[in-house]
């Protein structure tokens, strides 16, 4: 049974949400900077959320910087880019068992809170 959150350590939107989680403690908290993510997990992630896309942050600043924002990205290079670099996945990412929460959006953030309260 997967309880993992992946999350940064100094993101104080991450800890923010954190906080509003209950059953915090049955969860495996992974902070992505210091714990990279690997390959088998963004795999994972990806076989649940249905693209590599689906986990990429547009808002991380290297996007810009690399001239992300002006290149045609394939999947392919979601995988690569969020490997490489942990800015690159969305923030924080909730793996339940079989369900997946991406990102910091309200509604994703109540999801969260409900589906941790539901087990």
């Amino acid at each position: 049974m997967a309880r993992i959150i992946y999350h940064l350590g100094n993101c104080t939107t991450c800890q923010a949400i954190l906080k509003r989680i209950p059953n915090l403690k049955t969860f495996t908290l992974r902070e992505i900077k210091g714990d990279a993510v690997s390959a088998k997990e963004l795999d994972a992630m990806k076989k649940l959320a249905g693209s590599y896309e689906a986990l990429f942050s547009r808002v991380a600043l290297k996007y810009r910087a690399l001239g992300l924002k002006d290149k045609n990205l394939t999947e392919k290079d979601y995988r690569k880019y969020i490997l490489e670099e942990y800015t690159f996945l969305k923030r924080p990412v909730m793996v339940l068992d079989d369900r997946i929460f991406i990102g910091n959006a309200p509604k994703n953030v109540v999801a969260m809170v409900e589906a941790a309260k539901a087990h």
